[in-house]
């Protein structure tokens, strides 16, 4: 293994330098109803470089105004980042055209989003050619997003709040998988993880009763979304590494 970039071995606060990527489409019901209309939406997800923590936004669509919200509403949570890096072209672009769209607005951007990045003093730059010991950080964390959600969601559409609910969920699996070890004791079995560093200790989630095993079309909305969460659980393979 190389040497890791200095960005991911100083000393700083979560997300203070944070690598930016963007899934999607998905599809989203505008109500409950059984024929309802569906609408495009998207999720960014940016990762501490050192921390490896995640945070994950839903956002409507590419625009400048919908892209720089998700900015905010990241910043409100997390604090606001010094330096963020996206992918330089292939993986960045290569999704759909929507998405080379983001790219082109990032490099050459509009008065509006060069006015707030340089307002609130955030460098962004593209990796490298070739850097897997950068972009593999958060790669890892858009490829499990989407294995996980497709593979337990199948084609299944959401409203607005049960795929809000879902994303922020996957979140808090992701922000609690084991980075170390905090003991040499074999019998401890404490380890840190990345929610440490964000609220000092781990994220423990509502008890849930199991239901895994239970035929979906028995479930209600809630306990659907339930199932779903506690399969990527049970199944694990969410570790970014």
């Amino acid at each position: 293994m190389g040497n890791l970039p200095k960005e991911r071995v100083r000393e700083n606060f979560p997300f203070d330098c944070s690598g930016i990527d963007f899934i999607g489409p998905f599809w989203i019901k505008s109500n409950k109803q059984r024929k309802s209309s569906l609408y495009k939406t998207y999720v960014s997800i940016s990762v501490c470089f050192v921390t490896k923590a995640v945070h994950f936004e839903l956002v409507s669509d590419l625009t400048t105004q919908a892209f720089i919200a998700s900015l905010k509403r990241f910043i409100a949570r997390r604090g606001r980042p010094s330096l963020i890096f996206s992918d330089n072209g292939k993986t960045f672009i290569g999704a759909n055209a929507e998405l080379k769209r983001l790219y082109k607005l990032v490099i050459n951007p509009d008065p509006e989003l060069a006015g707030f990045l340089v307002d609130e003093n955030i460098n962004w730059k593209f990796l490298p050619p070739r850097a897997p010991n950068f972009g593999g950080l958060w790669e890892a964390g858009v490829k499990s997003f989407k294995f996980h959600f497709k593979r337990e969601a199948g084609n299944s559409r959401f409203t607005y709040e049960e795929f809000l609910t879902i994303m922020t969920q996957i979140e808090g699996i992701l922000n609690s998988r084991p980075l170390t070890p905090l003991s040499t004791d074999i019998d401890n079995l404490s380890v840190l993880t990345p929610a440490h560093f964000l609220i000092g200790r781990p994220i423990t989630s509502i008890s849930e009763p199991n239901i895994i095993h239970i035929e979906t079309n028995r479930l209600n909305i809630y306990q659907r979304l339930t199932k779903i969460v506690l399969s990527i659980w049970k199944k694990g393979g969410v570790i970014i590494t």
